[in-house]
């Protein structure tokens, strides 16, 4: 078994933020996005969509899309529980979980791919007006969220889950975005800091 990882782009960490949850080991295998290694024949023959993370299993199978890759090993090692345990602990962790991605770290997704001249050969057509839209609903998403977190600890609730994780790198990805947090949303900046003080986030 071996994993393509893609460094600090927000999907490879995302899995390697949760295997370091589990205290799961696995061989990485590094690509180098920035010279487009995730285009190379390595990575086109196991995802045509050239995106990382790719598990490989020993037996030639490939997984690919970070979520699905945590679910496998989840079921592989269900403890500790991070996308639930009760039938509605794993609906609120869903729930959540799909607002952080769809809402939250794909609207800051779009705001760097749109906007960073880095991005400009990697995003044809790269759409500025469409990148600087996306930058006020990520803060009117995180003043949701701020309320939200008022009333508890993590994000689906009172234990850490996927969806904290998704949140973090989400929050760390808003820096190369260009998208500053606003102080007043202390709520959000107390969970932040909690969660990016475990060992993990630093996988």
């Amino acid at each position: 078994m071996k994993l393509y990882d893609g460094g600090k782009a927000p999907n490879p960490r995302r899995v390697r933020v949760f295997l370091a949850e589990k205290g799961i080991e696995i061989p990485l295998v590094t690509v180098d996005m920035g010279q487009g290694g995730h285009r190379a024949p390595a990575i086109a023959d196991r995802n045509p969509m050239l995106r990382l993370p790719v598990l490989e299993l020993d037996d030639g199978t490939i997984l690919t899309e970070s979520i699905a890759i945590c679910r496998y090993f989840e079921e592989l090692h269900p403890e500790p529980s991070l996308f639930g345990r009760t039938a509605l602990e794993v609906a609120r962790i869903e729930e959540w979980q799909r607002r952080l991605e769809l809402d939250f770290l794909l609207r800051v997704g779009h705001a760097f791919r749109h906007t960073h001249p880095a991005m400009k050969e990697w995003e044809a057509p790269q759409v500025a007006e469409w990148g600087e839209a996306n930058r006020p609903k990520v803060l009117e998403f995180l003043s949701l969220v701020d309320r939200e977190l008022a009333g508890r600890e993590y994000m689906a609730g009172d234990r850490y889950s996927i969806a904290d994780i998704t949140g973090m790198i989400a929050v760390d990805f808003m820096k190369p975005a260009r998208i500053q947090m606003p102080e007043q949303f202390v709520h959000v900046r107390r969970w932040y800091d909690n969660v990016s003080a475990r060992p993990s986030a630093k996988a």
